[in-house]
C-alpha cells in the first residue's frame, strides 16, 4: 500500500508536526509506504534536524520526504492520498489520482476539534469531479478518528516518570539538577500573547519557586522584554522567585520527555496540544487565534467534554484560567487559583489521558478507513 501526504506549513510547526507524526507511525506500525509533500523543509528541520534542506528527495525514518514545489512533478499518486488541513492537493496530481484504475482514496485530514457537529460530519463523502473526498476528523469522542498515538507511548511516558535517574539525566542535559523541595517544573510553548507578561510577572511574585523551560522562538523573545536581556539559548534568567531557562527547539521525542517531566505544560496549536494530553500532567492550551474571536468556541467545546467530571470549583478555575490565556486577559488571581487546583487536575488528566487511550488512534483508523474504501473500489 502506498499513502502520499501532503503538507503546507501554516502556523511555523503544528501542521508538518501531526504530518510527520502520522507518516512515521504508518510506515513504522502499519507497513505502509509513505512519500511526504512538505513546502517548507526550513520548519520541518527544526522537528528533525536530520532533514537535508538542499535535497528534494530523501528518506528519513522509513519515509520518503519530497519537497513540495511548483509545477508539481509528474509522479504517479498512491493508493491513499491524504489533504492535509484542506491543503489543496495540485490539480496535476488530481487528474492523475482520477485516472488510477482504482482511483486513489482521497482524505481530507481536518483540523482537530471537540466541537459537537464533528462526530456527524466524520467520515462523509464530498463529491468531486470525476473523485471523491472524504472528510477526516481527529478528536475526542468515539465517532471521531481519534488522536495521534504510537503504539506503547503511554508506557514509555510511565517508565520515563517513574525512573529517577532518567529524570535527573534529562533534567541535566538542559543544565538542570532535580527540582527542589516545592519547586515548580513549567514548559511554555505559545504563540504572541498579551497575558505573557501578565503570567511572568505572577510567577515572579510567586511564593514557591517556578522554573520554566523555554524553547526558542515566541516566548524566548518575550523574555527579552521581561527580563532587559536578549534570551540566548542555554541562558538562565531569575526574577524573585521565577526562574527562566531558554533551551534549543526540541525535536519531537525529547519534547515528548520534556511534557513528560514538567508539572504543568503550556501548549499551542494541535501537536503538542495533543502530546500534553499523552503526559497526563496539568496543561493549559493556546489556540491558534482566528478572526472576530471563532477560536473561543473551539476552546469552550474542549473545556465542556475536559472539564465535565471536576468539581464545579476546580472546573471554574481551568475555564477562567484557560479563558484568560486565549484573549480575555488574566486575573491577578488567575494562575493562583489554578494552582490551588492543581492535584485535582493532575488527577482529572490522567483520567483523561486514559480515557482517550482507549479509542483506536488515529494512524490505525485511517488505515482501516481508507482499507474499507479500496475494498469496496476493487469490489465495483
Amino acid at each position: 500500500m502506498n499513502w502520499d501526504i501532503f503538507c503546507r506549513v501554516v502556523d511555523n510547526y503544528g501542521d508538518v508536526g501531526v504530518c510527520w507524526r502520522l507518516a512515521r507511525q504508518l510506515v513504522a506500525e502499519h507497513g505502509v509506504a509513505v512519500r511526504l509533500w512538505v513546502d517548507d523543509l526550513a520548519a520541518f528541520a527544526r522537528l528533525s534536524p536530520a532533514i537535508d534542506l538542499l535535497r528534494d528527495t530523501q528518506s528519513l525514518a522509513g519515509v520518503e520526504v519530497r519537497r513540495w514545489r511548483e509545477p508539481f512533478a509528474d509522479v504517479a499518486p498512491g493508493d491513499v492520498v491524504i489533504e492535509a488541513f484542506a491543503c489543496e492537493i495540485p490539480a496535476r496530481f488530481k487528474d492523475a489520482m482520477a485516472a488510477k484504475s482504482p482511483t486513489s482514496a482521497w482524505i481530507n485530514l481536518e483540523y482537530l476539534s471537540a466541537e459537537k457537529w464533528v462526530s456527524g460530519t466524520h467520515g462523509l463523502p464530498s463529491p468531486q469531479p470525476n473523485l471523491t473526498k472524504y472528510f477526516f476528523f481527529p478528536g475526542f469522542v468515539g465517532q471521531t478518528g481519534g488522536l495521534l498515538r504510537e503504539r506503547g507511548l503511554l508506557d514509555r511516558r510511565d517508565r520515563f516518570q517513574r525512573d529517577s535517574l532518567a529524570m535527573q539525566a534529562f533534567w541535566q542535559s538542559f543544565g538542570l539538577a532535580l527540582p527542589q523541595k516545592n519547586e515548580l517544573r513549567v514548559s511554555l510553548f505559545c504563540y504572541e500573547n498579551p497575558a505573557l507578561n501578565q503570567l511572568l510577572q505572577q510567577w515572579s511574585e510567586a511564593e514557591i519557586p517556578v522554573t520554566c523551560l523555554v524553547p526558542a522562538g515566541v516566548a524566548a523573545n518575550a523574555l527579552n522584554v521581561f527580563f532587559g536581556a536578549p534570551p540566548e539559548v542555554n541562558q538562565t534568567f531569575t526574577r524573585g522567585n521565577f526562574n527562566a531557562r531558554t533551551i534549543p527547539f526540541l525535536e519531537h521525542e525529547r519534547y515528548d520527555r520534556l511534557l513528560w517531566a514538567c508539572d504543568v505544560n503550556f501548549v499551542r496549536g494541535e501537536d503538542s496540544f495533543v502530546r500534553a494530553q499523552w503526559a497526563a500532567r496539568p496543561f493549559v492550551w493556546q489556540i491558534y487565534p482566528q478572526q472576530e474571536d471563532a477560536h473561543r468556541i473551539k476552546i469552550d467545546a474542549f473545556l465542556e467534554l475536559f472539564c465535565a467530571d471536576l468539581d464545579a470549583d476546580c472546573a471554574r478555575r481551568v475555564r477562567s484560567f484557560w479563558q484568560g490565556w486565549n484573549g480575555a486577559g488574566l486575573a491577578p488571581t488567575d494562575w493562583y487559583d489554578f494552582m490551588e487546583s492543581r492535584a485535582d487536575i493532575a488527577s482529572q488528566v490522567s483520567r483523561w489521558s486514559g480515557k482517550l487511550a482507549r479509542q483506536p488512534d488515529l494512524a490505525t483508523a485511517l488505515v482501516d478507513f481508507t482499507n474499507d474504501l479500496l475494498k469496496y473500489r476493487v469490489s465495483t
